[in-house]
């Protein structure tokens, strides 16, 4: 088969590897039908992902058909459509029990394209088939469905959840690419009064107000006044952080009320001050996470059921093999207009 490489830093090939097999029996192989590419691979090709080593195939959200399942997998059977969640699951150990899949000590947790080989390939192998996949109806789509395989829940678990969205809230959202875009549509489940979207380039602020998002600035149009506008002075009452550099989390800490919530979504290669001497005081929450993804079955029923519209996240769509010309595309934003790039297998 065909499958994307790591090579190290900076270093990628769509190239050839060994088809996978069944290793254990809780293990299932899919052909892969529809990927996509994450923020967290470009990290990882960045270099700040040091787990990583050469050789690795990348990618951890797809939607494929299931080829063949071991002899404990009870689930799903070959034939069967489904999503490949991007955490995987013993379901026996402790934090599993409780439903943190993300911090899994059974084997477990963020395996894909990062301890074992990812989806970026034309057939995949899934661990803990039966936790970590799940069938699809025929009313939702690859496209719409590989949406669920970590950024929704992401933006919803680690963003939305943890920073405890309520109604009338002011919510402040900093980094408008793929993850903030989802704050946006599962944080207006909540009903919050304002949500401000920040990012550097014109047309994700563009794409956020398409989302949903009532206010829009970028990070030199003094966001904290506008903050201070809507909200009487306080600040906001949750701030989300969603693009994983130091300077956004460090404006996150500032655009926060006094017993506010700053919830930190992006992945950092490089620490970022916290300035405690300004913080200690004001009851301030500060949440960071690993996606669990145990909220796929309620954001796939909601998807089914057309509370929400995910169509706009995708931009750009290529060919399986195109892969390398996606990767291109998907890392260079401000000039391809790229958020969520798709490929299929044709």
């Amino acid at each position: 088969m065909k499958a994307l490489r790591y090579g190290g830093p900076g270093k990628h090939e769509w190239t050839s590897a060994p088809d996978p097999q069944v290793a254990e029996p809780t293990d299932a192989v899919i052909r892969v039908d529809t990927v996509t590419i994450c923020g967290t691979d470009l990290h990882i090709l960045g270099g700040d992902v040091p787990e990583v080593g050469p050789g690795r195939i990348l990618g951890h959200e797809a939607v494929g058909t299931v080829m063949e399942v071991g002899a404990a997998v009870t689930t799903v059977r070959p034939g069967d459509r489904v999503l490949a969640s991007c955490i995987s699951a013993c379901g026996r150990c402790r934090y599993c029990r409780s439903g943190s899949y993300g911090q899994c000590t059974g084997g477990g947790g963020w395996l894909l394209g990062h301890l074992v080989d990812g989806v970026q390939a034309e057939y995949a192998r899934i661990p803990f088939a039966d936790l970590s996949t799940y069938p699809l109806p025929e009313t939702v789509t690859d496209e719409a469905a590989v949406l669920l395989a970590d950024i929704l829940p992401t933006a919803y678990e680690v963003g939305v959840l943890n920073g405890q969205v309520r109604p009338g809230d002011t919510v402040v959202i900093v980094g408008m690419g793929p993850i903030g875009l989802a704050a946006i549509l599962t944080a207006r489940l909540y009903s919050p009064a304002h949500i401000i979207a920040v990012d550097k380039a014109e047309g994700r602020l563009r794409a956020a107000r398409q989302f949903g998002a009532d206010i829009t600035v970028a990070p030199d149009e003094d966001p904290h006044e506008v903050v201070r506008s809507v909200t009487g002075g306080l600040g906001a009452d949750v701030v989300m952080e969603a693009v994983g550099v130091p300077e956004a989390f460090e404006l996150c800490t500032t655009l926060v009320r006094p017993v506010g919530r700053v919830a930190n979504i992006g992945v950092h290669g490089a620490p970022a001050t916290l300035h405690l001497e300004q913080l200690w005081a004001r009851d301030v929450t500060i949440t960071t996470g690993l996606v669990d993804t145990n909220t796929i079955p309620v954001l796939l029923g909601m998807l089914a059921g057309g509370q929400f519209d995910v169509g706009g996240l995708v931009t750009h769509r290529f060919a399986l093999d195109e892969i390398m010309h996606a990767y291109d595309e998907f890392s260079r934003p401000g000039q391809s207009g790229a958020l969520k790039v798709v490929l299929t297998r044709r």
